[in-house]
């Protein structure tokens, strides 16, 4: 395998978890606008199952090589920025 076809898979890679994540944060906030408040148990399940199945996800790009460590890590750390931010916004309606 050549290196770059190395960084195409490493990019894809990426880029797949980033609209996972974008995903994410899309479904939390028609779930507020729409549905349920953030105190609600449905919207913490949501949340959490969401999270978990997204930390697994990264978790194996890194176990494969396809992503770094740092950079998952990352990524859930602005979405949770991101969906911190939307609940504050939410809580102030």
């Amino acid at each position: 395998m050549t290196s770059e076809m190395i960084v195409n898979h490493r990019e894809r890679a990426f880029a797949l978890l980033k609209a996972d994540a974008d995903k994410i944060l899309k479904l939390i906030k028609v779930q507020m606008d729409n549905l349920t408040m953030p105190q609600c148990p449905l919207y913490e399940e949501v949340l959490d199952t969401q999270m978990f199945g997204l930390s697994r996800e990264i978790d194996f790009a890194v176990r494969l090589g396809l992503v770094l460590e740092e950079e998952g890590k990352s990524l859930l750390e602005q979405l949770e920025r991101e969906l911190s931010a939307l609940h504050e916004a939410s809580m102030k309606k």
